[in-house]
């Protein structure tokens, strides 16, 4: 693929109806930043695009809720979040909103173009209407047990518990969530984009890079739960979704006869990236069509794994059907944060909100944004805790970066009253010293370009890391009474290794780089200059030995997870059932299979595998069958039954241990090539033994 013009980089609209919390930043806005970040350090011509989504049912079932209009709460919440990501150093060029003047006209210019070039068809309807409320009920104004892993709390159009795309149909026992009520059906007619049209192309262009004939992107660099996500939709087969809604809150439907009617927030939520753009260019004086209709312009689409299909699928058939658009080259979506060994909840007050943190940690910033970046939900759900988040400080900040540059601080105000020495001649040492940070420089930019934010922070802190250990080598503190000349050479060596630092951080801690170049007495420097050692010239007036970091205490940490635990609503124990007593709580069962030797256990092959696709046996209720990497020439098929226990759109990117020399065996007709290991939780659940981090497929478990 041929180096683009520019970059149009979009980070997924929140709903304006509740503050941001650090699932969020993780998710899809930390990310981003980063990216954007280090584009810019090379030169690249970027737009960062965000905005509220202020239409949709969420908004008016908050105003509901809250007794108010949705005027009110969108209004209320879009200041809140657009300062929330101010203060983190979360900065986009235009942080729109899809209540604007500007969007109603695009979305709706947009739709009337569809419609225009047929991409619509017409059709009546059976749909839900409270008789209580006197209204009819979009999708989100509807929650019913899920047909396919039985959460009672699934919404009209997806399931939050496994990811499944529903209508409202599909629900079992519907009921509104306007009074409770049991909805009924009455006719309406709305405007549905049949998808099934597009169904070939899509399929196409995702999994080949394909589209017209012409090679559009890399598929290969597509994350496999996108991928994953999307194939399941296509082999289900596409089909019609509509594109309104009988609502009184959102952007109208312009065509006669559509009175009530407003534009699907799928379909009104997306354009407005380009309505942001559109704003933005306006307020510069510029184009803004080339950010969205110039064929030498890379679309990055930055999201959780929530809306993958509404990125991948939907918006890119609008795109297309619609003409003159570029289509996402890349959706390089995320999976969900967890929060102290719980999912993360909004209604239960299960969260770390943004804006409170800034408030009761001011100016620490960075130690959080460092925190969530080593953490990033990549290729499959992760943790945030307090504790972690105190030895991440503790342990990395404070005592491997905050301490290199602390002990070069010291040592040049001591020996050199602050000025930066003169390095004299390299030996070996040095030129190892450069050629590890220099790798490790490379390492980053690497990492950020396919979308591996960990690992990239990881070679950022190996810098630091370098610096430490030529440190510790080399004892300055002890060399300067019996070799001076050298003493000059090893403290110039690690300014410079602290100026590179100034580069190589400022993607991930934008506060700590910015009071790094202030004490070393440097402006912001490109990203090709972290490839000098020369940074810190001779004489370099230095700023003062401060600490770019302090220890997070025990007590410190004790009173966040105090106010987590006091923030949740509290509900009463449920009243013991009448009977007899309860017996003693279970216990684990024993192990009670004979013994094995050494010889027995070692010819067992377990290997670490990544589940790529994952689909349910015909006829077998309890069977999934799996396609597991092994780092082998295709994939492994291996039958589990573990149907009962998770959906087939949940297991795509999951880290597995298989046992990979187990002899082949057929199990409803398919040929099952290893076994994956299982637990069983205390509920009675399996879940998966793996890896704690993301390791390579086919390593070997011993």
């Amino acid at each position: 693929m041929k180096e683009p013009a520019r970059h149009t980089v979009t980070a997924a609209l929140p709903y304006a109806n509740g503050p941001l919390h650090i699932g969020h930043i993780a998710g899809a806005y930390l990310p981003s930043d980063i990216y954007v970040r280090s584009l810019r350090q090379r030169g690249k011509d970027v737009l960062f695009v965000c905005g509220s989504d202020e239409h949709g049912a969420a908004i008016t079932i908050r105003a509901l809720k809250e007794g108010t209009t949705p005027r009110a709460i969108v209004d209320k919440y879009h200041a809140l979040m657009g300062k929330a990501f101010q203060d983190f150093g979360i900065h986009f060029d235009i942080y729109h909103r899809t209540s604007s003047e500007l969007h109603k006209e695009t979305s709706q210019g947009f739709f009337l173009k569809l419609n225009e070039n047929g991409a619509f068809t017409q059709q009546e309807e059976q749909q839900y209407y409270d008789e209580e409320a006197k209204q009819f009920l979009a999708d989100r104004y509807i929650m019913g047990t899920c047909p396919t892993c039985a959460n009672p709390d699934a919404y009209g159009d997806q399931c939050e518990k496994c990811g499944s795309a529903l209508s409202p149909k599909d629900l079992i026992d519907p009921r509104s969530t306007l009074s409770g009520a049991k909805p009924v059906l009455r006719p309406t007619t709305h405007w549905y984009l049949p998808m099934e049209r597009s169904q070939q192309w899509v399929d196409e262009w995702i999994n080949t890079g394909m589209l017209d004939g012409v090679k559009h992107h890399d598929a290969g660099e597509w994350k496999p739960q996108v991928l994953g996500q999307c194939n399941s939709w296509l082999k289900d087969g596409l089909r019609p979704r509509a594109m309104t809604r009988d609502l009184d809150w959102g952007v109208p439907v312009p065509l006669p006869g559509a009175e009530g009617k407003v534009l699907y927030v799928w379909l009104d939520a997306p354009i407005g990236y380009i309505s942001a753009t559109k704003q933005w260019a306006k307020d510069k004086g510029e184009d803004w069509q080339k950010w969205w209709k110039n064929d030498d312009t890379r679309l990055v689409q930055f999201i959780g794994k929530d809306n993958i299909v509404f990125h991948c699928i939907i918006f890119p058939i609008l795109l297309k059907l619609h003409g003159g658009y570029v289509l996402p080259q890349n959706v390089p979506a995320n999976e969900f944060l967890n929060l102290e060994g719980r999912k993360i909840s909004t209604s239960r007050n299960w969260a770390v909100w943004l804006h409170e943190y800034i408030e009761r940690w001011p100016d620490r910033q960075d130690e959080l944004r460092y925190a969530l970046a080593t953490i990033i939900p990549e290729f499959r759900d992760s943790e945030f805790t307090w504790k972690d988040f105190q030895d991440k400080n503790n342990n990395e900040l404070v005592a491997i970066l905050g301490n290199f540059v602390q002990r070069v601080f010291v040592l040049c105000h001591k020996y050199y009253g602050g000025n930066a020495p003169a390095a004299g001649e390299r030996s070996d040492l040095d030129m190892d010293l450069w050629s590890a940070v220099h790798g490790n420089v490379e390492e980053v930019a690497r990492h950020i370009d396919h979308f591996r934010f960990r690992d990239a922070l990881s070679s950022a802190m190996n810098v630091a890391r370098a610096g430490n250990k030529y440190l510790s080598d080399n004892e300055p503190w002890k060399l300067e009474k019996t070799d001076p000349v050298r003493t000059r050479t090893i403290l110039a060596n690690s300014l410079n290794i602290a100026a590179t630092l100034s580069i190589v951080l400022e993607p991930f801690l934008p506060f700590t780089a910015q009071k790094l170049r202030r004490m070393l007495g440097i402006n912001a420097l490109p990203w090709d200059q972290a490839f000098r050692s020369d940074l810190v010239g001779e004489g370099q007036a230095l700023g003062k030995a401060e600490h770019l970091f302090k220890p997070i205490t025990d007590e410190e940490i004790a009173v966040e997870v105090e106010r987590l635990h006091a923030m949740e609503p509290q509900q009463a124990a449920p009243a013991p059932a009448p009977g007899p007593a309860p017996g003693p709580a279970p216990v684990p069962a024993p192990v009670a299979k004979p013994n094995i030797t050494f010889d027995d256990f070692a010819k067992l092959d377990l290997r670490v595998g990544t589940i790529t696709a994952a689909e349910r046996v015909p006829k077998a209720d309890k069977l999934l069958k799996l396609a597991v990497d092994l780092g082998e020439a295709s994939p492994r098929t291996v039958v589990s039954g573990i149907a009962m226990h998770y959906a087939p759109e949940e297991l795509v990117g999951q880290q597995v241990v298989l046992v990979a020399n187990l002899e082949p065996r057929k199990m409803r007709g398919v040929e099952s090539q290893g076994m994956v290991l299982m637990a069983e939780d205390s509920a009675g659940k399996l879940v998966f033994v793996q890896p704690k981090d993301i390791i390579a497929p086919g390593a070997e478990v011993r």
